[in-house]
């Protein structure tokens, strides 16, 4: 086996510090989480109902509350009450899951064509109750296949639109070394950029006009902050601990400039209320969601091809392998890593937009939701390279949709990062990345 070089050891240094730094953002963000037991009384808004049949209240009752925050479940006392808290006034979509009803006992609507879901606005008031009504009658059951084959569209959509984020940050990892903290901000600016070009109350540009413009800045503030944080660094050969420590800060002081302009609600993009249709069997999409997974698949397969056949994606790859050989061989390592950072930047910009439409909705922290579920994807398929962080990306998709099926959707996030963890204990080195000798 062949010895440790010098050149060797920062880089599994920051292989280490990476690993460190994920698992402890992972503890401080499910420490900070509400359990769904206090968030009632911790949330300044509630919803709130009762689940009765014939005047007697049905307790262990589930529903569903779907907006800003995410899903929440919550189950029915012994009253047939419920009562959820909320962390804004906005639109939210309570669905009752009538597999926890009676036998021969379903919702009753019909003016709906889904009884068992409504969509409930939070007004100024801060409370709004949601009663459904309960009888004897048919349920609308969804097979066990068709709810399988719904989720793994959802998370193939997913994972490509997290393919797009994670690649940017696995391609900086491996010309840099550094480990960007601050990656989820990127994606946060460059859907809080669309909004400010496409929204309603911003320059009203048209959406195909709006939304290219909003890549091209993303990527040029790739290229600012490489040109006025990250070079000038580099230039004085601070460690890679040290770079990673910037890059949280930096991702802190980013993550509360976006709060102070948009403020601390979630506000939508243009048509993100569009309709879902039928796409095959039980399988329902939007047109937005399709035109998603069309454009992550569209611009992956041009970034391949420009990772393999440019000769400045050649000179990237090389670089990633060993930036002193490259240099040695005449590439010009200052203009490949900041090519990089533009790359980075306009992914990240596409993919904040992506997401937005996904939650659906834009919020300032909205990047650093996805930060986890990124460096699981990139530490998945293995550090430094983008093949690895592509397939790493939609592996994480799929499991977090796909889980939701026996777990509670409050916690189909946990499921990518456990699965990571278990990975890495068997493979180290990540789905395709190299078997190094450490020590």
């Amino acid at each position: 086996m062949r010895p440790t070089t010098t050149a060797q050891r920062p880089r599994r240094r920051v292989l280490f510090t990476a690993l460190l730094g994920a698992a402890i953002a992972m503890l401080l963000s499910l420490l900070a989480l509400p359990s769904p037991a206090l968030a009632a009384e911790d949330d300044p808004y509630r919803i709130s109902g009762n689940v009765q049949l014939d005047g007697q209240p049905l307790e262990g009752v589930e529903l569903v509350v779907d907006g800003p925050g995410g899903e929440q479940t919550v189950t029915t006392d012994e009253k047939g009450q419920w009562r959820v808290g909320v962390p804004e006034r906005d639109t939210y979509t309570v669905t009752l899951d009538e597999d926890t009803l009676p036998e021969g006992i379903a919702v009753v609507d019909e003016a709906s064509d889904t009884p068992n879901e409504k969509e409930v606005d939070v007004g100024a008031g801060g409370r709004v109750t949601v009663n459904f009504f309960i009888g004897e009658g048919e349920r609308n059951v969804t097979g066990f296949a068709d709810q399988l084959v719904q989720r793994v569209v959802q998370g193939l959509s997913f994972g490509l639109m997290l393919a797009l984020a994670a690649v940017g940050l696995t391609l900086v990892y491996g010309t840099t070394g550094i480990s960007n903290f601050a990656h989820g901000e990127m994606v946060s600016f460059g859907a809080i950029v669309a909004l400010l070009l496409v929204g309603p109350a911003s320059f009203a540009l048209p959406w195909w006009l709006g939304y290219p413009l909003a890549v091209i800045l993303s990527a040029g503030f790739g290229f600012v902050l490489d040109a006025l944080l990250w070079r000038p660094l580099r230039r004085r050969r601070v460690g890679v601990v040290q770079l990673m420590i910037v890059s949280i800060g930096l991702s802190l002081a980013l993550r509360y400039v976006y709060q102070f302009f948009i403020g601390g609600g979630t506000i939508q993009l243009p048509y993100a209320s569009a309709p879902k249709f039928n796409l095959f069997g039980s399988v329902q999409m939007g047109i937005i969601d399709m035109i998603s997974i069309g454009i992550s698949i569209v611009v992956i397969v041009a970034f391949a091809l420009w990772l393999t056949r440019s000769r400045l994606g050649k000179a990237t790859r090389a670089i990633s392998d060993n930036s002193s050989l490259a240099a040695a061989s005449g590439i010009d390592v200052d203009h490949v890593v900041r090519v990089v950072w533009i790359v980075a930047g306009g992914l990240a910009g596409l993919a904040g937009i992506l997401y937005a439409y996904y939650r659906p909705g834009i919020k300032w922290d909205m990047g650093a939701q996805l930060l986890l579920l990124m460096f699981a994807a990139v530490i998945l398929g293995g550090l430094g390279t983008a093949y690895g962080a592509l397939i790493g990306a939609i592996i994480v998709g799929l499991l977090v949709e796909v889980s939701s099926l026996w777990i509670p959707s409050d916690l189909k996030y946990a499921s990518a990062l456990f699965v990571l963890i278990v990975i890495l204990l068997f493979r180290p080195q990540g789905i395709l990345g190299r078997r190094e000798r450490i020590g």
